[in-house]
């Protein structure tokens, strides 16, 4: 499984699962893996920063950046690990950690209002002034029940975002 461009077998699909949690079937792990192999364009066995951003999908998305920093250099199995967030399979949980390591870009475990902001910043571009982003995220913190100086931990973002209802999947083609 190391070798890219190798196929992959029974037992690396299992542990791929394994890995996973279960959260997507072998069929759709061997999906995953030829789709792998078609960005690992050198064969190196993982996934560079310019290889994902040769996704569009990725490239246009306003957190590429701070998604590239979790992505930047994933083998097979950690790049599954990171996609099984999107599972449908997956609970509210699992996808609640990952919106939050995004925020949490330096791996502090904690987010604070600075943090909050750079996404906002990142998602709303020029359509907002640094005015109404500072306004909207304050009175955000303030309905939620927090303030400008809380940090907010995994546990608080789980709470806030529990209620939400959001759906995060994508699905996996399967040929």
């Amino acid at each position: 499984m190391g070798n890219a461009s190798s196929m992959l077998t029974q037992y690396d699909i299992e542990e791929v699962q394994e890995h996973c949690h279960y959260l997507f079937s072998q069929q759709e792990i061997v999906s995953l893996y030829k789709r792998f192999c078609q960005l690992d364009r050198s064969a190196k066995g993982f996934i560079s920063a310019d290889e994902f951003l040769s996704i569009p999908e990725f490239s246009l998305n306003p957190l590429s950046q701070r998604l590239l920093k979790m992505v930047d250099g994933l083998n097979f199995k950690d790049f599954v690990a990171f996609l099984s967030a999107f599972s449908p399979k997956a609970t509210l949980e699992k996808k609640i950690e990952l919106i939050f390591r995004v925020y949490d870009v330096e791996s502090k475990g904690k987010v604070g209002f600075k943090d909050l902001l750079e996404v906002l910043r990142d998602l709303t571009g020029s359509f907002m002034s640094e005015e109404q982003r500072e306004k909207v995220l304050s009175h955000l913190l303030e309905e939620a029940g927090y303030t400008r100086n809380s940090s907010l931990l995994l546990d608080d973002f789980i709470k806030i975002l529990g209620k939400s209802g959001m759906k995060m999947e994508v699905e996996v083609p399967v040929d």
